[in-house]
């Protein structure tokens, strides 16, 4: 026999880097804590993407920080790691 548990999923909605980038774009005010993390991650992107010694590990790179903007919660890039 299953016991149900009654839970309610609650869903958030997560703000990326590239919603971040779209609201700026657009002309819509930006926190001090989103565009920290907008800087962030223009920084780290670009650190990482010179470090790559060949084309096709710049392209894996590329592909890997591609998704890391489009699903990533902007604030991970608040995180001293991406400090760059």
């Amino acid at each position: 026999m299953l016991n149900k548990i009654d839970s309610k999923i609650e869903i958030k909605e997560i703000i990326t880097i590239n919603d971040l980038r779209d609201c700026d774009y657009n002309e819509q005010p930006l926190s001090h804590q989103q565009r920290l993390a907008l800087k962030n991650f223009e920084r780290y992107r670009i650190h990482k993407l010179n470090q790559q010694l060949s084309e096709a590990a710049f392209n894996r790179k590329y592909k890997q920080i591609q998704v890391m903007e489009n699903l990533f919660p902007f604030k991970e890039f608040l995180k001293e790691k991406y400090f760059v």
